[in-house]
């Protein structure tokens, strides 16, 4: 590194420069942090570092590099999570339109954290335990053209028995299942039929459908049906189809009707809550319209919108000098929202009687901790020129320490045990606060120490 460092900085560099980066160690940094999966407002510190001055500066793009897209991502899963409901599955499928490979790895993870169930990216469910889901695609479909070229077709009943021609089963349950939907068998594809069968005999136990590659009411429902009863009469449960075109609400609401036509007329209960997938360049505003128009939907894929955060494409986050030798510094600027704040502080979130947090304060580091039920004098951001009056319900310190003398100090906790807090985290937060269209601005405030520090450094300069 230093070699290298010595071939493209200018000649006239002092040796001794690159004699004294060879010796720099880290064991002299301490990094404070509010924990993963922390929900975070605006302003508020969640980070510190104290070090030599050369050594922090240097961590400053590293550092930034491994906490924008991660945390960008993480919040645009939150908001996916928060319009879906909790009991919506969530599949993150963005491996194909990610940044990369280290993008799509990140991506997972911090998909998963933010509220996602599972991801179609196998190595992230290798490297992070991810749960990993995915489905039949169209290419698999199309690859077949005739019930002759599925082999092996021949599938051993559940209970135990001589094998059974799986194919000729489907094939003869195909006219049955298409007098209900009252659709010519000759319309539904016997390539999808024979790309169904060779499925469902490889994954008896974990049948599914891809519905629309040639068209869902005339072919695909009826090939998928016919297959599921075949393997409903061997012993198996057929567990969901996937649509990826159309109006998905509303021929969602036509496939459970089918399916729930179907378990009634032949009597197999459980065929009409086969869940029901979705994918196809998913946003917030689909969820939104599906939530407005109702569905049947139990599942859905979101990749693009998910991984590349259309919405807002990088996270502002910056990293900035607020102390040097124990002297506070104060970056100033016309624009008010990008003047730093002083001092190294400790960050206090205060909650209301509901449980609610409703204020972040951030406090001078030597200052005296907050407690429960006493009256503080704050300034809110935004409105310093005002005194405000809290009495916090409850007080939590948000920062940790985690690296300390070339160690970490704090036990890092599991991706699951990440995910649970960041929900943990999301359901506090009050109603108001929490909604994606026009949510009550969450306060960020200094005490009044911070303040007139503030004060003091913008007069002297």
């Amino acid at each position: 590194d230093v070699a290298y460092l010595r071939s493209v900085l200018p000649s006239t560099i002092d040796d001794a420069f690159f004699d004294y980066l060879a010796t720099l160690d880290a064991s002299e940094v301490t990094v404070t942090a509010i924990p993963e999966g922390s929900v975070v407002f605006a302003r508020v510190p969640f980070l510190q570092v104290k070090g030599p001055l050369l050594v922090v500066q240097l961590l400053e793009t590293t550092l930034l590099c491994l906490i924008n897209y991660a945390s960008l991502v993480a919040t645009n899963a939150a908001r996916f999570r928060l319009l879906a409901g909790p009991d919506m599955k969530l599949i993150e499928m963005g491996l194909r339109r990610a940044q990369g490979p280290d993008g799509a790895l990140s991506a997972s993870r911090y998909s998963y954290i933010g509220g996602f169930d599972c991801t179609s990216n196998i190595l992230a469910g290798k490297l992070y335990g991810i749960p990993v889901r995915g489905t039949i695609a169209h290419s698999f479909i199309m690859s077949f053209r005739c019930l002759e070229e599925v082999q092996p077709r021949e599938l051993l009943p559940r209970a135990g028995g001589d094998p059974v021609d799986l194919a000729g089963l489907a094939v003869s349950w195909l006219p049955r299942v298409c007098d209900l939907l009252q659709t010519p068998p000759s319309k539904a594809n016997q390539g999808e039929l024979a790309a169904f069968v060779s499925y469902a005999v490889t994954f008896p136990c974990d049948f599914q459908g891809l519905l629309d590659t040639y068209c869902v009411r005339r072919s695909g429902l009826p090939n998928f049906c016919a297959v599921a009863m075949a393997l409903h009469q061997l012993g198996y449960q057929a567990i969901g189809v996937r649509l990826d075109s159309g109006d998905l609400a509303q021929q969602s609401k036509e496939i459970r009707g089918v399916f729930r036509a179907c378990g009634a007329h032949f009597q197999v209960p459980w065929f009409g809550t086969i869940p029901i997938a979705v994918s196809n360049d998913i946003s917030e505003q689909s969820l939104e319209e599906f939530s407005r128009e109702g569905s049947e939907i139990d599942m859905i894929g979101i990749g693009t919108n998910l991984v590349t955060c259309p919405l807002q494409p990088s996270l502002g986050c910056v990293y900035k000098l607020v102390e040097v030798n124990g002297s506070p510094c104060l970056k100033l600027t016309e624009d008010e929202e990008k003047m730093t704040i002083p001092g190294m502080k400790t960050i206090y979130r205060l909650y209301d009687a509901a449980g609610h947090p409703f204020m972040d304060l951030m406090a001078l580091e030597e200052e005296p901790s907050p407690s429960a039920g006493q009256e503080l004098g704050i300034r809110v951001l935004g409105r310093l020129e005002e005194t405000t009056k809290v009495i916090p319900a409850a007080v939590e310190p948000l920062h940790r320490t985690y690296f300390k003398d070339g160690q970490v100090c704090e036990p890092l906790p599991s991706l699951p045990e990440v995910r649970t807090h960041a929900q943990v985290s999301l359901n506090l937060l009050s109603p108001a606060h929490r909604r994606l269209h026009e949510p009550q601005p969450y306060p960020v405030a200094v005490t009044e120490r911070l303040h007139q520090l503030f004060l003091e450094l913008r007069q002297g300069s």
